[in-house]
């Protein structure tokens, strides 16, 4: 992650890790390990199959672009789905998405500490150069979420 310091705190504005792991609270009330953890993993599993196009800091620059002119929660939140602990449909949230890019998002689901089906993680794909958003190829099967899936609360929402 050296090769990315210079964008560090654009990352940590833009594209935290939204973990509820420990480590230390910066003034955001993230962890700077959950963020160092959550790009290292981002870049092994995505951004090392561009390796051939892109380093790891054209990655995470052309990353943080793509971030700039989507912004998930934002659409999310403008159709009524907010992180606050409620169930939301996930017809609704797919649709939202598609509606506001014209991609249909990839949806992944876990379970919290109480059993409830949670929002894991939304993704859109980008082409090889990072540069444009396409369909995705594959998506999840969907069966990690169920029809209505809870959206976490995180605190660090209310400082993005």
């Amino acid at each position: 992650m050296d090769q990315i310091t210079d964008l560090i705190p654009r990352a940590e504005t833009s594209w935290p890790s939204l973990s509820c792991a420990g480590g230390n609270r910066t003034e955001n009330n993230k962890t700077s390990s959950d963020n160092t953890r959550f790009w290292k993993h981002e870049w092994d599993k995505h951004g090392s199959c561009s390796d051939s196009i892109l380093d790891q800091h054209a990655y995470f620059e052309a990353t943080l672009n793509l971030k700039d002119r989507v912004d998930l929660l934002q659409i999310l939140q403008y159709n009524g789905i907010k992180p606050d602990g409620n169930l939301y449909s996930v017809v609704n949230i797919t649709q939202a998405i598609k509606q506001a890019t014209g991609f249909v998002p990839g949806i992944k689901c876990n379970t919290d500490p109480s059993g409830n089906r949670q929002l894991n993680e939304i993704y859109l794909c980008a082409d090889k150069s990072a540069s444009n958003f396409i369909e995705c190829p594959i998506l999840p099967n969907g069966k990690s979420c169920t029809d209505n899936v809870e959206f976490p609360i995180f605190s660090e929402w209310d400082a993005l």
